[in-house]
């Protein structure tokens, strides 16, 4: 019997398993939906569908970069447990994902899942017993006469890749590690939204008029404080990570560089995590054995 792609889609949306999963199933079931099902459920592969529910906060970065700091390529998977996490399969799962994305041509993570690596990722699933998820990556190409630099925290959980106008590795290597340590919201102040400064505002002028001062004083004490906002979260105002008594746009400015993006990533960063009442958890696992 001739497996289409619309019978597919069915299986794969009653079961919530990858595409090859489903289309091998329905072959050897020879399309019979029912039976593929079964059959799934004895080789144990739906276990996978069934973790694909729980949250996964913890998990590390994979990090790959030319030698000649051309091309760079970070990404985030994540897990369920910090200790899972230090399993040597699920390590080198990370690694693999960056180095397909590295070696790709401007694909996707979903492009990439799409020819494969999703099905290696419901087998890690299996094997490790948790939900693992590819959540975000990103492939960057340098421009010309620029490089990308990189810094990886020594524990896998935060890192960032820093585009410059130059070929100065070793300086894009110390921007990059500032940015990582310290973790600014955009280049220069100027590109802060009106939206942002606005919200900021509002909080500080909420927080000063509390103090019983003089419309004028309360308007002097807000503009400060925005000011001071705008220096703590653009990259080039704020102090240098190795050498606070100097700004990094000192720093670039000595060099004649200049950074022209960057992008940063921290393990379950916006994540939300459920709390669990565990008493109720488990009265209602006993409620459900009686």
């Amino acid at each position: 019997m001739a497996i289409t792609a619309t019978m597919v889609k069915e299986l794969r949306e009653r079961t919530g398993l990858g595409m090859m999963d489903c289309k091998k199933a329905l072959v050897e079931a020879d399309g019979d939906m029912d039976l593929a099902i079964e059959e799934l459920r004895k080789k144990s592969v739906l276990k996978a569908a069934k973790k694909s529910g729980r949250t996964t906060a913890n998990g590390l970065l994979g990090l790959k970069v030319a030698e000649d700091g051309g091309k760079a390529a970070i990404v985030e998977i994540n897990i369920e447990t910090d200790f899972a996490a230090k399993n040597e399969k699920f390590i080198a799962f990370v690694n693999k994902v960056a180095n397909a994305l590295f070696d790709s041509q401007d694909e996707t993570l979903k492009t990439l899942m799409e020819s494969g690596l999703d099905n290696e990722r419901e087998t890690l699933v299996q094997e490790i017993g948790e939900n693992i998820s590819i959540r975000r990556g990103e492939l960057i190409v340098a421009p010309e006469g620029g490089c990308i630099a990189s810094y990886l925290h020594t524990d896998n959980l935060k890192g960032s890749l820093v585009v410059m106008n130059t070929k100065d590795a070793e300086l894009g290597r110390d921007v990059a590690m500032h940015i990582t340590a310290i973790n600014p919201m955009v280049i220069r102040s100027e590109e802060i939204s009106e939206e942002t400064i606005e919200k900021e505002r509002e909080i500080y002028t909420s927080q000063a008029q509390e103090s019983g001062k003089p419309a004028d004083i309360v308007e002097k004490m807000v503009e400060g404080r925005i000011k001071k906002f705008l220096s703590e979260v653009s990259l080039v105002d704020q102090p240098f990570v190795k050498e606070p008594d100097r700004k990094v746009g000192d720093l670039l400015n000595s060099a004649n560089s200049e950074v022209i993006s960057f992008y940063r990533l921290e393990v379950g960063e916006g994540i939300e995590i459920e709390e669990e009442d565990f008493a109720a958890e488990v009265a209602a696992q006993l409620k459900g054995s009686q």
